[in-house]
């Protein structure tokens, strides 16, 4: 489809894996811009030049619009002219704050086209949380909406790089407004001819142990790498209607409501959701889009099948699949059950594109992350960068060396020092921990600050929060270790009950003696606390450093 392609086969499916790690590979070129190589390809089709690009839905989730790809790229054109009228220069930060709404995806595109870098932030942000972004990233434009522009302003005086904000909201004018630069501004823009290694976009990571950091990623790295992801995960094709659940403050947004599905000209689904998530919501929109195939995360999963899955009967679903997390074995027989669909695993980073996935039409094993991606060489190390023998715990490491994997990242932006914790010898240090097993199946036990040690036992906290998440009374956990004088650490489990169920002193008694009943009797949680809600993430991942440092008190 693109020069960039790698191998085509006569199959969306992976096929004979063996063969196709063998044999795959990407060619980048010296000069790429996803923007004018792809995206406008699909648009520039004569046999369907009304070829949709996107099914959105409004917020009452009623209200419905499809936007083709002309369409997107001619308004992301504008968007290219509007902000180099502002003054932005090749290489400036874009701040975007923005809820699920077509004009974010009309800016993303505009900023690839003039050579401008998005950062994308959740509205989720605080205004501290947004002074950091802007200051570390030396923004020069903020765009977001009437809802969070107060939250912004509140700290504008803390952001000296900051120039010109921009406003997307109906009933206000001005040279701020959107919509009013759009309308001033031309819908012709010549190809930028950018180098490949040009900066393309800056996603913050999750900060699950310690502060954002900048992951910068270049016009090959992402675009190109996410071939894979598209074509080998997602399983889209032209005719396909894909739907992820992500905030677009959150690099999966990037992953597979941008540049998977659109390499493979699928369509995306957008539900501009900002209520509660209620998996009884989703589920009803599935069953009445024609959607085919879905991302959501483990936690989302989790909530949707507590309903009941007997009354749901999806349009066109063929194809489900989820990453962030390790989903439990529970989830994915309940989910089966009700849908008829496996669960198909994936993990990669903020850091990189697709590293490892259960691949559609290939074995998989519940549980597993699946099998290594072509394109990529991973490995279980020791600290040194030793490989270690399957069946060991260590740390997911990237080689490096002597071909460097196109979907991952150059390096964390302006931060030496975690460039040299992360790139040492031959290796990227992922910092998650992990088995693979004889067959190359990797299973994810948790980030490597999450390892438990009590009494020499080395216990990854997945492997308990899934044997309590087996239990109907518990809704999620979250398991840390808590300090101990005679074991040194010990398992302490976070937990949320489902709807309905009464905590108690005889629940959490109940809860030790089913893990212990169906896992290892030294993993049990010695010490288990309810709560109505865990910490986590802007992008959902439960924040296991902060639930730490309570147990360390400090």
């Amino acid at each position: 489809m693109t020069p960039a392609s790698g191998n085509e086969t006569n199959s969306y499916q992976i096929g004979d894996y063996a063969e196709t790690y063998r044999t795959f590979s990407q060619d980048v070129p010296e000069r790429f811009n996803w923007a004018y190589e792809v995206f406008d390809r699909w648009g520039d089709d004569a046999n369907d030049p009304g070829k949709v690009a996107m099914v959105w839905l409004a917020p009452d989730g009623v209200t419905s619009r499809e936007i083709t790809f002309r369409e997107l790229s001619e308004r992301s054109r504008r968007v290219a002219n509007a902000l180099t009228g502002l003054g932005a220069k090749k290489g400036d930060r874009v701040f975007v704050m923005l809820h699920r709404v077509v004009e974010w995806w009309e800016i993303v595109l505009g900023c690839m086209r003039a050579g401008l870098v998005p950062v994308p932030g959740t509205t989720l942000l605080t205004a501290k949380d947004i002074a950091y972004r802007i200051g570390v990233s030396e923004a020069s434009i903020a765009i977001t909406d009437a809802e969070n522009l107060t939250k912004l302003e509140s700290v504008r005086g803390e952001c000296p790089s900051l120039q010109e904000t921009v406003v997307v909201a109906n009933g206000s004018d001005g040279p701020s407004n959107y919509e009013s630069l759009l309308g001033a501004a031309s819908p012709e823009l010549a190809h930028p001819n950018n180098l490949s290694s040009d900066p393309l976009m800056i996603y913050f990571t999750s900060g699950t142990t310690g502060n954002p950091k900048m992951v910068l990623n270049t016009h090959a790295s992402y675009p190109i790498g996410h071939i894979t992801t598209g074509r080998f995960w997602l399983d889209n094709r032209p005719s396909d209607l894909h739907w992820t659940l992500a905030d677009t403050g959150w690099a999966q947004a990037a992953w597979t409501s941008f540049f998977g599905p659109w390499n493979m000209g699928a369509a995306i689904f957008i539900w501009d959701q900002r209520d509660r998530f209620s998996g009884a919501r989703v589920l009803d929109v599935l069953a009445h889009f024609p959607i085919t195939t879905f991302f959501a995360p483990p936690t989302a999963y989790r909530m949707m099948v507590q309903q009941d899955l007997s009354e749901f009967t999806p349009r066109a679903l063929r194809h489900t699949v989820a990453a962030g997390e390790a989903v439990d074995g529970e989830v994915i027989d309940a989910w089966r059950a009700g849908t008829g669909l496996h669960i198909w695993e994936g993990y990669g980073q903020t850091e990189s594109t697709l590293m490892a996935a259960t691949f559609p039409g290939m074995a998989h094993k519940p549980g597993s992350m699946g099998v290594v991606c072509p394109g990529f060489e991973l490995a279980i190390v020791d600290d040194d960068g030793n490989e270690l023998p399957d069946g060991t715990v260590g740390e997911i490491a990237v080689k490096t060396t002597p071909n460097r994997p196109v979907g991952l990242f150059p390096g964390y932006w302006r931060d030496q020092e975690a460039n040299a914790k992360a790139f040492r010898g031959d290796w990227y240090f992922t910092g998650d921990l992990a088995t693979r097993d004889e067959e190359g199946y990797f299973w994810f036990l948790g980030r490597g600050d999450d390892l438990i040690i009590s009494a020499s036992y080395r216990i990854g906290p997945f492997e308990v929060e899934s044997a309590l998440m087996e239990h109907p009374a518990v809704a999620e956990a979250a398991v840390v270790a808590k300090p101990d004088p005679v074991r040194g650490q010990i398992v302490k489990a976070f937990v949320e009950v489902t709807e309905g169920t009464v905590t108690s002193d005889e629940l959490a008694a109940e809860l030790q003696a089913h893990v212990r009943s169906v896992t290892a009797p030294y993993k049990y949680p010695r010490e288990i606390e309810f709560l109505d809600d865990l910490p986590k993430t802007v992008s959902g991942k439960i924040r296991r450093n902060e639930l730490r440092r309570r147990e360390r008190g400090s």
